[in-house]
């Protein structure tokens, strides 16, 4: 059974070594969000730095995950001090969980204040694409795709919730995968 991969990318408008207010708020809530999310039904896993150490993205050990990577059009600092930017990349059994776990809750209320702790690009913040059952995404691949949905918009490599494709490559309605009336208002 075909898997969900999802990459998301953001860049902070301050580095997390020395945020500013809002940043840190940020980073507080995101570890909240962040649990909430794992637990979620539908979530497969996670890229985690094998030593357990969220504060180092670039050189970490990230296992099956693969060297951490960022789109090139990330232009802050690289290191422990310099880095302003939050990605992840996880698994998920299909849109629906996954829209749901996004769209709803405590992920919801921080995705209305992205704007908060995020610049504005005009790069996507998120690209998902299947993957067959034994595949492990890796970072290198989101940004890959991420990039590709950038230049190229939504295909059944790299596609977003408004663009979703099914396992197989059709075009699927994002009706299919829109709020469920009881969860959000």
């Amino acid at each position: 059974m075909p898997r969900l991969a999802l990459y998301t990318f953001g860049v902070l408008k301050s580095p997390l070594a020395e945020p500013a207010p809002l940043t840190r708020e940020f980073y507080d809530v995101g570890e909240a969000v962040y649990r909430k999310i794992s637990r979620h039904p539908g979530h497969l896993a996670h890229a985690e730095a094998a030593d357990g150490d969220r504060g180092t993205l670039f050189g970490a050990d990230w296992g099956a995950w693969g060297e951490f990577a960022v789109p090139a059009w990330y232009s802050k600092g690289r290191t422990r001090e310099t880095t302003a930017l939050a990605a992840t990349l996880s698994l998920w059994t299909g849109l629906r969980p996954a829209f749901d776990a996004v769209y709803t809750g405590v992920h919801r209320d921080a995705l209305n204040r992205r704007y908060d702790w995020f610049e504005r690009t005009e790069h996507p913040n998120h690209v998902f694409w299947w993957l067959p059952d034994d595949v492990t995404p890796t970072w290198r691949d989101g940004v890959f795709r991420l990039e590709h949905l950038h230049g190229h918009g939504s295909a059944p490599h790299a596609f977003t919730f408004h663009h979703p494709f099914a396992p197989d490559g059709t075009p699927t309605r994002n009706e299919d995968i829109g709020p469920k009336s009881d969860q959000v208002p």
